[in-house]
């Protein structure tokens, strides 16, 4: 299965956000919901299972000058097996303009037994903009062995590299499950916060949770393991 979902936002001139191109194809359908002091809201909802193997979706996000837009998603997406030797991939494409601001609040990928699945994610932000960006990786459904998940993620501020992440789990990654990659923990993900109106934090470690400032732009990236989503979603809501 192949789709495109687009979504474009505008300032309306009265200090809220105007969603003049919202536009979906199964199973990724967009769906805008009330707005949030002048930020427009959409959720992303599955119009199908999936991704399945050999399924290529598509989002691409454009965010205008002063425009403000929060994404989330109704539920978690599950990468599930499909054809054999076949690869599901879902691709983001987002351009964050002047004085814009783009909240990337999803739920959960899960990597669910079989699958082999490619998450890419790529960010071009303004001098100014400002960007809350989350990933949250689960191996595996409950009980079971995690399949094949790449998680990757490209953000450049200002015309010039901020951030290039990337991550691999399961039966063909060798040591994802090792102390250097996981040690073990079953839920990991990122939160990356660039706002040009806060200062520069240090960098911290507590436990499972890491918090580091960035050199490239006025941001910080935070990264966490944890036994199960619960648990990785209190530590990346700082």
């Amino acid at each position: 299965m192949r789709a495109l979902a687009r979504l474009v936002a505008r300032a309306d001139g009265r200090g809220g956000t105007a969603l003049v191109e919202l536009h979906g194809e199964t199973p990724l359908l967009l769906r805008q919901t009330p707005t949030d002091g002048g930020v427009a809201t959409v959720h992303l909802v599955g119009g199908a299972a999936g991704p399945l193997a050999g399924d290529d979706l598509r989002l691409e996000i454009e965010v205008g000058p002063g425009a403000a837009v929060r994404v989330h998603s109704v539920a978690a997406s599950i990468a599930l097996p499909g054809r054999t030797g076949a690869v599901s991939r879902m691709a983001v494409r987002a351009v964050v303009h002047t004085g814009a601001t783009l909240h990337w609040l999803p739920e959960q990928l899960v990597a669910a037994a079989g699958c082999a699945h490619l998450a890419e994610s790529r960010i071009e932000l303004a001098a100014d903009a400002t960007l809350r960006w989350r990933d949250e990786l689960i191996c595996g459904r409950y009980g079971e062995a995690p399949g094949g998940a790449v998680v990757h993620t490209q953000v450049d501020y200002a015309g010039r590299p901020l951030l290039r992440q990337s991550l691999a789990v399961g039966p063909h990654a060798p040591g994802w499950a090792g102390p250097a990659v996981l040690g073990g923990a079953p839920a990991t993900g990122s939160l990356l916060v660039v706002d040009p109106s806060q200062p520069a934090e240090p960098p911290t470690v507590e436990g499972s949770v890491a918090r580091l400032p960035l050199a490239g732009g006025p941001a910080t990236l935070w990264t966490a393991t944890a036994p199960d989503a619960h648990t990785l979603r209190t530590h990346l809501t700082p």
